[in-house]
Parts: structure tokens; sequence; C-alpha cells
């Protein structure tokens, strides 16, 4: 799956518009403008924040967004578990005229581009090193909001818990920041320790040091992009990266099915599954506590709701080592996580309540695939002004500035 990181381009346009819109003074701002929304059709998107006029449209915005995280959370989770056509028993009966012929081709996924090598490469190379390396060039604007996760300050969390799914992968059972998983006897990792314990005891510093070093960049990582923790995170992320490409896999590529066999059940059964549970689960308390805030406004609520993002977000980027199968195929990763945003485009939804916007039909269509028709190139623009105005990432816009709950009053 193709991350909505990656598109920078989107990002360029909004900063340029965003720095552009004309300058109001205060009264400005807050006079009633006939829109309803408090005047926010004169306030740049960096400035806008929730009032008594725009009250309504906001909470009517949040929920409207958190509905959608619920049921992208629960289509995944039943795109796996549910049905004789449900993806994991596609990935765990391997078979000549399927999609995995073996369950050899069944850990390459895991640990290939879509699984922990992929993610390992992104947090290396993009979520940190995107915004480093525009700030070595000068570009501090564009580094500012190429940092995923800065309304909230929760960049750091999100690329440990990247990390923590790597450790998932490898391991072959759940486990989170706080309480590493065990390691299963069907598992990548003690498979490479009966094979190789030099190897295992390296991949398992790797791990730990590139968890270390992402929670070692002082906090907030949007205010300290050129530190040089920075950069040691970046190095110890993509060294994990590379020993998982260039060590564990061609010794995985030489295990037999029997070896292979019961890792790829274990990993479906130990790691995906009650990933994509707590998902759903996370989600559905997330949207309880958007609308208790729609019903009773207050700074409390705020926060609660704000508190349930942040659980929320946990199993999601503990889920980024297995970006393949539903996720992908039923563009579920974009709906929930598109990064950067339109900014301008969420306060234009805000002061309009035109919340079908941020909704999409038909099938989906990867706008980077290669020979698409028109009208397929028609439905992945359609697809894609929704995903940029809706997902976890608006959902954070809309619940926080600058690293704290936003306020009532």
């Amino acid at each position: 799956m193709k991350h909505k990181f990656f598109n920078f381009g989107a990002l360029v346009v909004g900063l340029a518009l965003m720095m552009t819109a004309c300058e109001k003074d205060d009264d400005d701002k807050n006079d009633d403008d006939g829109s309803g929304n408090g005047g926010t059709e004169n306030v740049s998107a960096a400035d806008i924040d929730y009032n008594a006029d725009n009250a309504e449209s906001w909470a009517n915005y949040s929920v409207a967004v958190a509905r959608l995280i619920k049921a992208d959370s629960d289509a995944l989770y039943k795109a796996w578990n549910d049905g004789t056509e449900a993806y994991k028993n596609v990935f765990t009966a391997p078979a000549a005229d399927g999609d995995y012929k073996s369950f050899a081709e069944c850990v390459a996924e895991m640990l290939g581009d879509g699984g922990a090598a992929g993610i390992a490469n992104e947090v290396s190379d993009a979520k940190i090193g995107e915004p480093y390396n525009l700030y070595k060039d000068g570009k501090t604007t564009e580094a500012l909001y190429a940092v995923e996760s800065w309304y909230s300050w929760h960049s750091r969390d999100d690329y440990a818990n990247n990390i923590v799914s790597i450790q998932n992968v490898w391991r072959g059972n759940r486990g989170t920041a706080a309480r590493p998983a065990d390691i299963s006897t069907a598992s990548v990792a003690n498979y490479v320790k009966s094979q190789n314990e030099d190897l295992y005891n390296r991949v398992e510093a790797a791990i730990t040091t590139a968890k270390a070093d992402i929670l070692d960049i002082p906090q907030p990582f949007r205010n300290n992009i050129g530190d040089a923790k920075v950069e040691a995170a970046m190095t110890s992320t993509a060294a994990l990266r590379d020993i998982i490409e260039d060590e564990v896999m061609p010794l995985m590529a030489d295990a037999t099915e029997a070896v292979c066999e019961p890792i790829v059940k274990q990993f479906v059964d130990a790691v995906v599954l009650p990933t994509y549970k707590s998902l759903s689960e996370k989600n559905s308390a997330m949207l309880s506590a958007v609308e208790k805030f729609k019903n009773e406004p207050s700074n409390a609520n705020f926060e609660a709701a704000a508190n349930a993002w942040l659980e929320a977000r946990e199993p999601w980027e503990a889920s980024e080592a297995f970006l393949f199968g539903p996720v992908g195929d039923m563009g579920l990763d974009p709906n929930m996580d598109s990064w950067p945003l339109d900014q301008d485009a969420i306060v234009n939804v805000l002061n309009s309540g035109n919340f079908a916007q941020i909704e999409w039909d038909g099938d989906f269509v990867d706008g980077e695939a290669e020979g698409l028709t028109d009208a397929q190139t028609q439905q992945a623009e359609k697809i894609a002004n929704a995903q940029n105005i809706r997902g976890y990432h608006t959902l954070e816009f809309l619940l926080f500035k600058d690293g704290q709950p936003r306020k009532v009053n």
C-alpha cells in the first residue's frame, strides 16, 4: 500500500494557500460573516479554533469523521476474520492458484515491503527523514508541516509503535511499547535463533535501539527537527530495515514449508486479528467520546475525546508492519491515515457543513497505479479528495492544538 504520507505536493500547495491567506484582526475573525461559523471564512487554517458560532459544525464534523474511522476499522477486521473468503483463510492456506503459492511467500510478505522492512523504511526515510532533510535544506516551514501527528505532538509515540509492530511480526505475539511481546515458538525470531543466534541477538538489539532512539528525540519532534538525536533515530531505524532485508529475509527464504506454516498461522491468530480487534474496539470508544462531546460540549469532554484519539492511535500504528491485504486493497490505509492533510479543505467543510465531501463510493482505485483509464483517474481523484479531509489526522486537527486538547472557552 502506498501510504498517503508521501503526497508531499499536496502539503506544499496547502502551505502556500495557508501562508497567503488574508490576515484579519481579532474582531474580523470573531464577527459573524453570514456563514454561521463565527467568521471562519476569514481565518487561515492555522489560526482557526473552536468557538460558539462554529461549535455545531465542528462537533458534527468530528462525529462524521469518527464514524467513518470506526466503520473502516470494522470493515478491516471483518475482511480478515469473517466468512469463508476472509483474508485469514487466504493467507493461511496458500495454493498454486491462490494469491500466495506457499507459506514461504507469506513469510516474505510479512517481512518485505508491505511488512516489517517496509514500515522501518518509511519511518526512517519518510516519517523522520523527510522533515529532517527539508530542515537541513533550509526549508524550515515545509519541514515543520511534514511532521506527521504534529497537532497532538504524538509523532514520537506513533513512530515507536511502528517499531512495536515490527517486533510483533518478528516475535509472533502482540505486545505494546510498555510491554513487549513474548517470543512465540512459532515465530521468525525463534527460527532465526535456532539457525543463527548472533543474527537473532543483533535483530533484537536493532529493534530495541530503534525504539529507544525514537523516544529519545526531544519532545515535541516538530520543534526539534534538527536535533542530533533525530539523525540517530533515522540511522538506527534504517539499520533495522537493512538487517531484515539483507539477513533475515534470505535466511527465511531457505526455511521449509513445515517451518513457515506455523509461523504464518501464529502471526495471523496472535498478531493480526487481535490488533485489528483492538483497533475496532478503541475506535468504538473514540466515537462514543466524540459523540459525548457533541451532546455535552465542555473542556472535560474535549479532553476525553482527545485522550480516546490517543488510545485509538496505538493499535493502528502497531498494525503498520502488515499493510497488505484488505487494508491496501480496500483503500483503508489512506481512508484512516492520510497525511499530509488539506487543511484549507477541512476549513471549507467546516464552513459549508457539507460532510458528504468526506465520503466516497464505488471501487477503490489507487491513483498511483499505472495504465488508468480516464474514468479510473477521475475515481482516484474523487477518493483522494475525500481521504484528505477525513481519518485520524482530520480528527486530530479538530481535537488538538499545540499538543493539547482544544478548549470550548
